[in-house]
């Protein structure tokens, strides 16, 4: 428990002391996002890159207290033969996880900060996705292998094994990137996740995926002093798909964990697949629902609109901060909805707990069909887009540049 409490505080302290220095350096070489669109929801220039500092705080913390003396203490004199080859299998695959999965985050962390700072299209952001799931599930064998019970099917064919498993990543690496549009979502959605799945690990003695993931949440813990409403920086797609991916893979870890059926605590009865499903919720709903939705408007699946669930708390008359906890606690609530549903049948319980996760998520957009009062002609003619803000001025613009300088 020591070792995992310096992996969090010291990600924590890296994000948090160097971000002001990245804001700076970010503004005087003006790698920020202007709001010159009205989908755009903040009112001045503000960062982008702030992904860098979450990789460089998450990984700087996993390398520095990687327990690798542990890893290789096996005592040949005192030790039986079969618990030798057990240690060993042990740190044969949790170096087999550290080497892939740092791979593949230097490969989206880079692309990421590419799209940041000059833009890349989304065919090669998707190639992109392609090839790391490809590289973790082939070649590090990170792949959910049994759907544990639901709709009666255990074990998966391999190659069944193959596709689940790419889609689970793909979708999961772009869910955060699309939940990324208000002040501290995708960041705190990001750090409870993380939190959640560092105490699974803990309990399934799997120190390395506990330390990833305790790591990961130090860095968001952090990043959301300055990632909340009024956010003065931004995470990027270099922050957002990083964070998809590792949350993938500990969801993919955390599925197929070996300790789990053996364990003496609550984890040994919680059902795995629907318990991750529900620790990532409301970015797969929010997924799922919007692919549907432009599906039906026959636009593309990766186009940028104001259509996603925050968009609608925000039109139904909630600002950043309150529109960002909301979602916390229902993400909460979903969460703890599947650890109260253990004792239930996995189909039974997957059907609930995905039921009243998509009827949380029309309700904002009930509220404004039903409740909400359109604006009149007199507001959109004085500039009231429905969004939050008006077009900001060149004027303004250049105003907040020199202050924040």
């Amino acid at each position: 428990m020591e070792l995992l409490l310096l992996t969090f505080f010291t990600a924590f302290g890296v994000v948090l002391f160097s971000t002001p220095s990245l804001i700076r350096v970010a503004i005087l070489k003006r790698l920020f996002d202007e709001p010159t669109e009205d989908r755009k929801l903040h009112k001045r220039v503000t960062p982008t890159i702030g992904g860098i500092i979450i990789f460089a705080g998450t990984f700087f913390s996993f390398v520095l207290w990687f327990p690798s003396d542990a890893l290789l203490n096996i005592d040949v004199g005192n030790s039986s033969y079969l618990k030798n080859a057990l240690a060993l299998e042990v740190t044969k695959s949790a170096l087999n996880d550290f080497k892939y999965i740092l791979a593949t985050v230097l490969v989206l962390f880079f692309v990421g900060v590419k799209d940041d700072i000059i833009g890349t299209s989304p065919i090669k952001r998707l190639a992109a996705h392609v090839i790391v799931a490809l590289i973790i599930v082939l070649m590090a064998d990170i792949r959910v292998k049994s759907m544990h019970g639901i709709f009666f099917i255990n074990e998966i064919p391999y190659w069944s094994s193959i596709f689940i498993s790419l889609f689970a990543i793909i979708v999961t690496i772009n869910a955060f990137n699309f939940i990324d549009g208000i002040d501290g979502l995708a960041a705190g959605i990001g750090c409870i996740a993380a939190f959640i799945f560092g105490v699974w690990f803990f309990m399934a003695d799997d120190i390395v995926m506990s330390l990833l993931s305790f790591s990961l949440a130090g860095s968001l813990f952090a990043f959301l002093f300055f990632n909340f409403s009024p956010a003065s920086i931004f995470m990027g797609d270099s922050g957002s798909t990083t964070i998809g991916l590792m949350l993938a893979v500990l969801a993919l870890k955390a599925i197929e964990t070996p300790n789990a059926e053996t364990s003496d605590t609550i984890i040994s009865e919680i059902q795995r697949p629907i318990f991750v499903m529900a620790i990532l919720s409301y970015p797969l709903i929010d997924t799922l629902r919007i692919f549907v939705y432009r599906s039906i408007k026959g636009v593309s699946p990766f186009e940028a609109d104001r259509n996603h669930i925050h968009h609608a708390l925000l039109n139904a008359g909630m600002n950043h901060r309150s529109a960002a906890f909301t979602l916390y606690g229902a993400n909460l609530l979903i969460i703890g909805l599947a650890v109260a549903f253990r004792n239930l049948s996995p189909t039974i319980s997957f059907i609930a707990v995905f039921f009243i996760a998509g009827g949380l998520a029309q309700l904002p957009f009930v509220f404004i069909k039903f409740f909400k009062k359109k604006p009149t002609k007199h507001n959109q003619k004085n500039g009231s887009h429905g969004n939050g803000h008006s077009k900001v001025s060149d004027e303004v613009k250049k105003k907040l540049f020199h202050e924040n300088n």
